[in-house]
Formats: C-alpha cells, sequence, structure tokens
C-alpha cells in the first residue's frame, strides 16, 4: 500500500490558504479521516497506514500551516482547523466517516463530532486534550516554548517543515500554534460539548504523557456514553507509537466491534 509521501496529494484554497490532503488505502472502503498533531504532517501516521489502509479509504490533511499546507493570515484555531477540514471533506463528496486523530489533530477530532453534522461511524483519538482546563495544567510548560528550542528538541520535525512547507516561517508558526494550545475561547477546546459525541470513541493515552493527564481521560470517557479508554503503559504522548502492537491489536477490535 502506498504511504503518504506528499507527492500524489492535492491543495484546496481556502480563506488564503493552501491545505493539502493525500489520499491512499481501499478505494472502495469506508472512509477514515487521519488527523496529525502539532508540528506535523500526514506521514506521522506511516507506521499504523498497513493495518488500516486495507480496510479503509484513508484521507489524511495537513492541517493549516504545517506540512505542505500553508498558514494564511488570521488567528489559528482548532476552530479554524475543523473548518477547513469540513471543506476538504465538501471538496470530496464525503460526509459519513470516521476519524483517528493525535494530538491536536484529536482536540479537532472532537469538535468536528460534538459540534458539527458530520457522520462520524467511529472516534479515535491519542494524547488528547479536550478541555481548557487541562491546558492550563500546562501553561506554564507550553508558553517557554520557543522557535529555536523546539528545533533544538525535535530537529526532525523542523527539518520535515522546512521540507515540505512552501511558505516556511517557524517563528510564525510556533507561536500561532502556542496561542492555539492557550486559546481560552469558543474556538478552541470542545469542553463540556464533548458531551454531544454520539458516535463509539477510542481514547488513548500512554501512561508517562506529560501533556495529557490519566484524570482527564478518565473524567472524558465518563462523559462520553459510548467509550473505550486505553491507558498504555511504558508510552509517553506519542503512544501509538511508542506501544504499536497493543495498539494495532485493540485499534483492530475496536473498528470490528462497534
Amino acid at each position: 500500500m502506498r504511504q503518504f509521501d506528499h507527492s500524489e496529494g492535492d491543495v484546496v484554497e481556502i480563506d488564503g490558504a493552501n491545505i493539502y490532503f493525500e489520499i491512499t488505502g481501499n478505494a472502495d472502503g469506508p472512509v477514515l479521516l487521519l488527523l496529525h498533531g502539532g508540528f506535523g504532517n500526514t506521514e506521522d501516521f506511516n507506521p499504523i497506514l498497513p493495518v488500516l489502509g486495507e480496510r479503509f479509504k484513508v484521507i489524511g490533511v495537513d492541517s493549516r500551516g504545517q506540512g505542505k499546507s500553508t498558514l494564511g493570515s488570521g488567528r489559528l484555531t482548532y476552530e479554524r482547523i475543523q473548518q477547513d477540514v469540513i471543506r476538504i471533506l465538501e471538496h470530496l463528496g464525503v460526509d459519513t466517516l470516521s476519524i483517528l486523530g493525535f494530538s491536536d489533530g484529536g482536540i479537532v477530532a472532537y469538535r468536528l463530532a460534538s459540534l458539527t453534522s458530520l457522520k462520524i461511524e467511529r472516534l479515535v483519538t491519542i494524547g488528547s486534550r479536550w478541555h481548557l482546563k487541562y491546558a492550563e495544567a500546562t501553561r506554564d510548560l507550553l508558553s517557554k516554548i520557543t522557535a529555536e528550542s523546539w528545533k533544538k528538541r525535535f530537529p526532525a520535525t523542523f527539518d520535515a517543515y522546512q521540507r515540505l512547507n512552501p511558505k516556511s516561517d517557524f517563528e510564525h508558526l510556533v507561536q500561532s500554534i502556542i496561542n492555539m494550545w492557550l486559546d481560552p475561547f469558543s474556538s478552541g477546546y470542545p469542553n463540556e460539548a464533548v458531551g454531544y459525541i454520539s458516535s463509539p470513541l477510542l481514547v488513548v493515552r500512554g501512561d508517562d504523557d506529560h501533556l495529557v493527564s490519566r484524570e482527564s481521560v478518565v473524567e472524558l470517557s465518563g462523559l462520553v456514553r459510548n467509550s473505550r479508554l486505553l491507558n498504555l503503559p511504558y508510552a509517553g504522548h506519542a503512544a501509538y507509537l511508542d506501544q504499536p502492537e497493543i495498539f494495532k491489536l485493540v485499534l483492530d477490535q475496536f473498528f470490528e466491534r462497534v
């Protein structure tokens, strides 16, 4: 199966930005949308594509300002990315789908599942906050991030951004993403609106995730009626990469059983 490589996708112009998407997997299968985390891109999901591509027609979207998508003007918010995704789905004629989102991508997925009329059949989130109060707990950590500190700690993500983005401005992107992480307005976290999620939900967290607390995902699983919680031992924020075999086993069962 062809992996995401940013060579065979397309862009849709949305409010001053070009939003990149790419499709792979089973062309005749149901749609699965993949939404990556902050400073990432669709290629981040390549390690798990083999377990998804046989069953699903997989759509990967580079979030505004990241990967091969340009930032445009105006504030970067979870609501803005949500709107971009909806426009991509409208462009493709898709209104029924499943979603798998990591970190920021999962936050956008929560918004799509609770605040839109999309027909979401199954929802998987990995390392994703859902309420501002849990973001506030990490404010000091997040607000201290700079372009230079990010490049030093995660050089591969910076190199990928420089390679892919047609209008690269990393310092501006860093500030835009930090502001999105700490957005106190309705354009940010879905907060209690997650209670409107009606699709089956699999919440995944690494037990060593310093950005998403165990308390937060337990509370979330109690608010969403048809939910399952997978807290992976010996895994960090990117739990799907740290414990791939356990993750793939549970993911397969989730898609089979619900």
